[in-house]
């Protein structure tokens, strides 16, 4: 169970669930995790950090370890398992592990109880995908809870900024770069020595896209109706089928977000010049990001781009300087999902600021990464997460930052992730990459039976 320390300060907000009085943990768990920053002096950048907690939400059956293997001193965390259920709470007569149609479930979605209180990694986590599962011997009876008194506030997910639009966003902090004589300009000799290797905080406290550390209601609250129903999909066949598909499990590809995901590019290296900046970050795939300095979008077509008419797997960026910031805007991303993530359109579009962090004689440590996130078809409000990028050291220090080549080893057979061997003959249905090939699967073999609603004309947004 969770032996940690109980937090040292907290507000609490109380709702009824179900009758059940529910704590949510919605405050700073210490003091120094949460001093604001300095005074905010734009409309579109540098808004106090998001709330840090120390607590996830659970279950997670490798605690708060986040490396690979199991550590010796491994302590599972979790409220109550094997059957049992945490004191104080009221199980409701059926949930995801239980249910024959999640998709007839949905008055019950926005209750904790219905995914037993767990996060989102929680459930994708309990079948053992991180080395320890939770499930019992008996599931779903044996399945185990998180805990239902957690919760991360969704003030502190939406975007602090009043723009609707990314490009309103860019277009505001492009006008205050002007007014204050810029874009700055650079050239090799002044541009900020970024140039190195870093490394992505990947506490599974850092952010609340982690997932760890809030309680799915909440998570589908920053959903529209559509992508609410395709996150409890998600859920439904990580908990009760077993049958997550994780695109890198076939080498499918990352897709956008897998940037900020938990597992995946934590490792980033950064290469400036004056006129392009590389963000290269690995997961089962090589993840590279062009910034064009100066640069500016065609927005003649569905979405602004800088090349063709086309999604692509990590959108189109342009960017400036404006003093030592970095500020950059990205369009053009190809609809997907994300490892223990929402589903995002081809209409999800970035504004991304690169500041510095230095110690108290100013040498650059690192990097602060604040992102804010625009779908109008995804999210009912824009979305914000803020991660520091620790530095490591010089690109040309240490070993080569390797370039992944992902090698298909595992194929979809019978609507199961299979692990295959050189020489072994498999049959499965080639999906359509482009048609949210993980519903296919789910729907073809999992889903038999259900009232699955009809799905909108043209996925996507195609």
């Amino acid at each position: 169970m969770d032996r940690m320390r109980p937090p040292s300060r907290h507000a609490l907000r109380r709702s009824r669930v179900g009758g059940v009085g529910l704590a949510l943990l919605v405050a700073c768990l210490a003091v120094s995790a949460c001093q604001a920053s300095p005074v905010q002096k734009s409309v579109g950048r540098g808004a106090p950090d998001p709330m840090q907690v120390d607590v996830i939400v659970g279950s997670e059956g490798k605690g708060m370890f986040t490396g690979a293997g199991v550590p010796t001193d491994n302590m599972p965390i979790f409220a109550a398992r094997d059957g049992a259920t945490p004191a104080g709470i009221q199980p409701l007569p059926i949930d995801i592990f239980a249910t024959r149609d999640f998709y007839k479930d949905r008055d019950l979605w926005s209750d904790p109880r219905y995914y037993r209180c767990n996060s989102p990694v929680g459930l994708e986590q309990i079948w053992g995908a991180y080395e320890v599962p939770l499930i019992g011997d008996d599931p779903p009876r044996t399945a185990a809870w998180g805990f239902c008194d957690r919760d991360y506030p969704r003030a502190a997910i939406v975007s602090p900024y009043a723009f609707a639009t990314a490009r309103d966003h860019y277009a505001a902090l492009l006008g205050e770069a002007r007014d204050r004589g810029g874009p700055t300009v650079h050239t090799q000799a002044t541009l900020p020595g970024w140039s190195g290797r870093y490394l992505r905080q990947r506490a599974k406290t850092a952010t609340w896209f982690h997932g760890a550390i809030l309680q799915i209601p909440t998570y589908l609250s920053l959903l529209t109706p559509e992508y609410q129903k395709r996150f409890v999909q998600q859920m439904y066949h990580a908990a009760a089928s077993n049958a997550a598909q994780w695109p890198g499990s076939y080498c499918w590809p990352e897709g956008f977000m897998r940037r900020f995901a938990q597992y995946g590019g934590a490792r980033v290296n950064l290469v400036m010049t004056p006129g392009l900046v590389l963000d290269i970050r690995n997961a089962a795939k090589t993840l590279v990001t062009q910034i064009h300095i100066g640069r500016q979008f065609n927005e003649e077509g569905v979405v602004p781009r800088l090349g063709p008419d086309v999604p692509q797997w990590f959108g189109e960026t342009v960017g400036f300087w404006d003093g030592h910031a970095l500020i950059t805007w990205t369009s053009n991303i190809q609809g997907w999902i994300s490892h223990g993530g929402f589903e995002f359109s081809n209409r999800l579009q970035s504004i991304e600021i690169y500041t510095p962090r230095t110690d108290a004689g100013g040498t650059l440590i690192g990097l602060k990464q604040e992102v804010v996130l625009y779908d109008p078809e995804a999210f009912v409000a824009p979305l914000r997460i803020v991660q520091n990028l620790d530095r490591l050291g010089d690109a040309n220090e240490g070993d080569p930052f390797p370039i992944m080549e992902c090698i298909p080893q595992s194929f979809p057979v019978n609507g199961h992730t299979s692990p295959t061997s050189p020489g072994q003959a498999v049959e499965y249905l080639v999906p359509d990459i482009f048609g949210r090939p993980w519903a296919q699967i789910w729907e073809r073999y999992h889903e038999a039976g259900m009232s699955r609603p009809q799905e909108p004309t043209g996925r996507f947004g195609l």
